[in-house]
């Protein structure tokens, strides 16, 4: 066998250098001579081919990277390596042919083609609203300006890969992202690679292997209810599992309750959730006479699905509160006794101050019982004499 640690350390050497049908074929790394030769690799389909000049019942072929190795046996060429094993190779790998009990080997060298620091970096991918996928990326730290990236994936070994059909994009126009929609999650496991292209530089591709269901956000579960019924019976809280794509088995799920006091400070609502496994859940704790706020997650459980805790499900109140209706009833009649005599209070205020502050305003003449003066020179005959003795005294003229 080949010493593996020495052939990555080659690999790493060779990549600067490697022409650009590296993404095809090997490079020799043995001068020995081998019956077994013309080692290609389609690393699309991780699929290895080889001549031999002499027949053999048994081969083992086996790739390694600078993270893990896996190896298989077939009878004869081609040796196809499963996606299910989620080996990404762009970072370099050594793939290697051996018949069993012999001492005849046959490796080569796989160097992706570009320059190192052009690759994307922090690829992720994230499943919502059952059927939606969202895939970012950012830029390789050392891309030139114009590197455009393309995204490529293939959802199982059966379909051909399929180029991202709606990309998201940054200020300039360069792809950071995709959009997918209708994605039906699958038990296999998903082939991611993103490459490409520049007028300035090789860029190195980037590829990785995910399994769907460990990506999917779950959504809150459906149908919360809460049925209290006071004492002794408690509240009855039922609800119906998360939407998903893919799982039938209700039993997939695990559930976390959370049920706290409505009227306690937000600081005090300190109670612990409470884990189910089935969609019933009886309140024990409950006082008719407080209000209690409900919500609820789920997480995958020992099936195909997301084990990281889902969305909560939206808060919902259950509960009777207090019964003050009779003091409510009352110190509503004492607000408005109260606010009917403060407003004719004010209105009495206004009204006197409004007569303090205008003087009365002198009424007009009364232009029809005027007098004239001709009626006062009448009026003034008219007037009643004083009593008065006059003495009349006759003068006669003598001759």
């Amino acid at each position: 066998m080949v010493d593996t640690p020495g052939l990555i350390r080659v690999i790493w050497w060779m990549t600067l250098f490697h022409p650009l049908h590296a993404d095809t074929y090997c490079m020799k790394l043995e001068t020995q001579e081998s019956p077994i030769t013309n080692l290609i690799l389609n690393w699309r389909k991780m699929e290895l081919s080889w001549e031999s000049s002499m027949n053999f019942s048994e081969y083992t072929c086996a790739v390694a990277t600078n993270k893990t190795s896996i190896q298989k046996k077939v009878e004869s060429a081609p040796c196809h390596f499963p996606k299910e094993v989620k080996l990404p190779i762009h970072n370099g790998a050594v793939f290697t042919i051996e018949v069993p009990n012999t001492n005849i080997s046959k490796s080569c060298a796989f160097c992706p083609g570009g320059m190192p620091g052009t690759a994307i970096t922090n690829f992720s991918c994230v499943i919502y609203n059952v059927s939606l996928m969202n895939c970012t990326w950012h830029a390789g730290r050392d891309a030139p300006g114009d590197t455009q990236y393309f995204l490529y994936w293939q959802n199982s070994g059966e379909e051909e890969e399929r180029e991202c059909e709606l990309y998201v994009k940054d200020e300039n126009g360069r792809h950071t992202g995709c959009q997918f929609q209708n994605v039906m999650i699958k038990d296999t496991t998903t082939y991611f690679m993103v490459n490409g292209s520049s007028k300035d530089s090789l860029i190195r591709f980037h590829d990785e292997y995910i399994e769907l269901y460990t990506i999917e956000r779950l959504t809150p579960p459906l149908n919360v209810t809460a049925s209290c019924t006071g004492y002794p019976q408690g509240c009855i809280i039922e609800w119906q599992e998360p939407l998903t794509s893919h799982v039938e088995n209700k039993n997939c799920f695990q559930y976390e309750i959370n049920i706290q006091n409505k009227d306690e400070p937000k600081e005090e609502k300190m109670d612990p959730p409470v884990r189910v496994r089935n969609y019933r859940y009886e309140f024990q704790n409950f006082n008719v006479k407080k209000i209690y706020i409900l919500k609820i997650r789920a997480r995958g459980k020992h099936c195909f699905v997301n084990s990281n805790w889902g969305e909560w499900s939206e808060p919902i109140e259950f509960g009777q509160g207090k019964d003050d209706f009779i003091f409510v009833i009352l110190v509503l009649i004492a607000l408005g006794t109260i606010s009917v005599t403060l407003l004719q209070s004010f209105l009495c205020k206004r009204y006197c101050s409004f007569k303090r502050i205008c003087s009365p305003i002198p009424q007009p003449r009364d232009k029809f019982n005027i007098l004239t003066d001709e009626d006062t020179q009448k009026e003034y005959v008219n007037l009643p004499k004083k009593g008065s003795t006059e003495d009349i005294i006759m003068v006669e003229e003598m001759t």
